[in-house]
């Protein structure tokens, strides 16, 4: 099993780190006994940013209908502890935040975390997942103490594991997760069931005082901030968009965000008609979601309220330019990937990119301009007034 890391000198750490995890993981092995009976407590984990944990949610309804009687439990990024609620079965939900994945820089140091994961040896696990291929979650799920540990070697710590599988990185991150959780409990892969969220009765009131047409065309959310500037389109075309589909498709715009993103919301609707938006930037993530759910589409580049909207089954376009739809994009009916073909693109390389194509917008970004988004959008509209007639006519 090789490993999956791009940076040559971390690739030979965890390399090394590997050979010396070998005998610990074989002790623990000894003196643990494995259980392969339907497991009655299960513990999973997604430590990462919201889109890495919604595109898990077909994996994580696995553990409930094979395991119907068993308690499940969810670790997940504070950041995400709202969304993981609304996860259908999930029974208990602990927050861990590593420093390696907190971008305001507050997380934990893995020895911290370790020592917090030993705790969980009270529960008595009987099966623990990790959904992540990183050899630091796999550290987590060995002093989970659960009997038996299942994740994936791609990133290192795979002599701890019982179940240690590769990392495809030729399929989707849905699929991956779902292979995962298929394979511990002695299964063939087969095809994967979409995720879904239980959106809040609340969250979907408040929405629904939100978000009310401004006209007779369609109601479109617009999400301008990637998170990264290397997966950034342009907020000025971003703003060409909405001004075209406000004038000729009689739109209104509900503009989305988190509150780290008002000034870039400011500067994507700047020069637009007041009348034709609706601002909810700064709601959480529940509220998004309920807010996604009254929307006839999401406009967005790749990121987490691309995967929200795709949770709640709204119909997606995505501006997609690093990154690799194949393994990120949603595969709703309806969803639209907009991207040009480049001999680079799609390289994959978001955490650590490309000097040329750092401090601005890369090249397979740059080139992508806003007609093509409004040819995918129209794509979508007519196939939803298509969709909607032969319901109604059926």
């Amino acid at each position: 099993m090789s490993l999956n890391i791009y940076d040559r000198r971390e690739r030979a750490l965890v390399a090394a780190a590997d050979v010396a995890l070998r005998p610990i993981g074989a002790i623990r092995r000894a003196f643990t006994a494995s259980r392969h009976a339907v497991p009655q407590r299960i513990l999973c984990l997604r430590l990462e940013r919201i889109g890495d944990l919604l595109m898990t949610l077909p994996a994580l309804a696995e553990p409930g209908a094979l395991a119907p009687d068993a308690a499940i439990d969810l670790v997940v990024g504070s950041w995400n502890v709202d969304i993981a609620g609304a996860i259908p079965r999930i029974d208990r939900i602990e927050t861990v935040d590593a420093e390696w994945l907190a971008r305001d820089r507050t997380g934990r140091p893995l020895a911290g975390l370790v020592r917090d994961a030993r705790r969980w040896k009270s529960r008595a696990y009987d099966l623990a997942l990790n959904f992540e291929p990183d050899i630091r979650s796999n550290l987590l799920l060995a002093a989970s103490g659960a009997r038996r540990l299942v994740g994936f070697t791609s990133g290192g710590g795979g002599p701890l594991l019982d179940l240690a599988i590769d990392y495809d990185t030729r399929a989707h991150t849905a699929d991956n997760a779902v292979r995962l959780v298929r394979l511990a409990f002695g299964l063939a892969d087969g095809p994967v069931r979409p995720g879904r969220l239980n959106v809040a009765d609340a969250a979907r009131a408040e929405a629904s005082r939100l978000v009310r047409p401004l006209g007779s065309g369609p109601v479109i959310a617009l999400h301008a901030n990637a998170g990264r500037l290397v997966k950034q389109w342009p907020e000025e075309r971003f703003r060409a968009v909405a001004a075209t589909l406000i004038a000729e498709r009689g739109a209104t715009i509900v503009l989305t965000g988190g509150p780290e993103d008002r000034a870039l919301v400011a500067s994507a609707k700047a020069g637009l008609l007041p009348e034709r938006l609706i601002d909810v930037a700064g709601i959480d993530l529940v509220r998004l979601a309920a807010v996604l759910e009254r929307v006839s589409l999401l406009v967005t580049c790749d990121t987490g309220p691309m995967h929200l909207a795709h949770a709640v089954g709204t119909p997606v376009v995505a501006v997609f330019g690093p990154s690799d739809p194949v393994r990120y994009a949603p595969r709703g009916p309806l969803d639209r990937i907009v991207r040009i073909d480049l001999p680079c693109a799609p390289c994959n390389r978001i955490r650590l990119p490309p000097a040329r194509c750092t401090g601005h917008t890369p090249d397979c970004l740059s080139g992508i301009d806003a007609g093509r988004v409004l040819d995918a959008i129209d794509g979508v509209l007519g196939a939803l007034v298509t969709e909607r007639a032969t319901g109604s006519s059926g």
